[in-house]
């Protein structure tokens, strides 16, 4: 039996919490990865993979792009941030991973990050 690792009912409540609650970087970052914006690839907000809920998810590509505050700047946030990549690409996963300012500062160059992690066609 294949197990479920995708949108888990338990973690439902929370997903919706975050995405209500997201930080600015993430509502800003959204606008340019909703409704197919971004080289016409379908992006989830606070999508739950395994037990994990990643800020960004694209199925087609297995990628998950991750948005790094102030919260994540420490010793143990940051060894914590690494077991779960490490988890997510054991998964087959690509996860990329951009501190908030980065998003503000130099969205062309974050866009450009992302689109270099789709598979040429």
């Amino acid at each position: 039996m294949k197990r479920k690792i995708h949108n888990k009912k338990e973690l439902e409540a929370f997903r919706k919490k975050l995405r209500s609650q997201g930080t600015f970087a993430e509502a800003f970052l959204w606008v340019y990865l909703q409704q197919r914006k971004l080289e016409g690839r379908k992006f989830r907000r606070q999508h739950s993979i395994a037990n994990f809920i990643v800020d960004f998810y694209c199925a087609e590509e297995k990628l998950i792009i991750e948005l790094d505050g102030l919260y994540h700047m420490n010793p143990t946030a940051e060894e914590k941030d690494e077991r779960r990549t490490k988890i997510l690409e054991g998964l087959g996963f690509i996860v990329i991973r951009f501190e908030n300012r980065s998003v503000f500062d130099n969205l062309d160059w974050v866009l450009g990050e992302i689109k270099s992690n789709f598979k040429k066609e």
